[in-house]
């Protein structure tokens, strides 16, 4: 049986991670997954289309709308990530355990990338497995909002204005308080 939790700085192949999760499991009826990659988190939210196609400065998005330009704060050049070595994995490892009392789940893996990463590269993979969409789907979401605030990962953004270290956001600390967890990362 693989271990169920991968710290690494090397990217990962979804297919070959949930095979080796399902690894011959009869049981297994339904394989959930979330892959989370690196983007340009600080764009506005209402930016559909590409950097190059930025409407002049001063372009209104709607009619009395805001100006797209003055919405969207510096561009990430690329993410540090940092964790401690065992202690990160043991973290998750009680996250995992946690999921399995919760759900009525087979399996779950974790793969989270630590290093220097660019715009697009995978970070962070969840694989679940069950009897049930239902479960691993649960299951899945419950782990990555555990990961979101209570793993000891540490992330710097690279801008062209200098680098900056990644605070917890309110709506992390939300999601992991639907599950009956609170915790304050901000």
């Amino acid at each position: 049986m693989s271990p169920r939790v991968h710290i690494q700085t090397a990217d990962f192949n979804l297919a070959q991670e949930v095979e080796r999760l399902r690894a011959n499991d009869k049981r297994v009826g339904a394989v959930c997954t979330f892959t989370g990659t690196v983007r340009d988190r600080n764009m506005a939210p209402t930016l559909v289309a590409s950097r190059t196609s930025l409407p002049p400065e001063g372009a209104e998005l709607a009619r009395g709308g805001p100006s797209l330009r003055s919405t969207a704060v510096p561009e990430v050049l690329s993410m540090e990530l940092e964790h401690y070595p065992g202690m990160t994995e043991k973290a998750i490892e009680a996250m995992i355990d946690e999921a399995m009392v919760r759900f009525d789940i087979f399996g779950a893996r974790v793969i989270h990338r630590v290093g220097l990463l660019q715009p697009l590269d995978q970070v962070v993979m969840v694989a679940v497995t069950s009897a049930h969409r239902g479960e691993s789907f649960k299951a899945c979401e419950f782990l990555m909002d555990y990961l979101k605030t209570q793993a000891p990962f540490w992330k710097k953004e690279q801008t062209p204005e200098g680098a900056r270290w990644v605070d917890a956001r309110v709506s992390d600390d939300a999601a992991l308080a639907r599950w009956g967890i609170q915790a304050s990362n901000v």
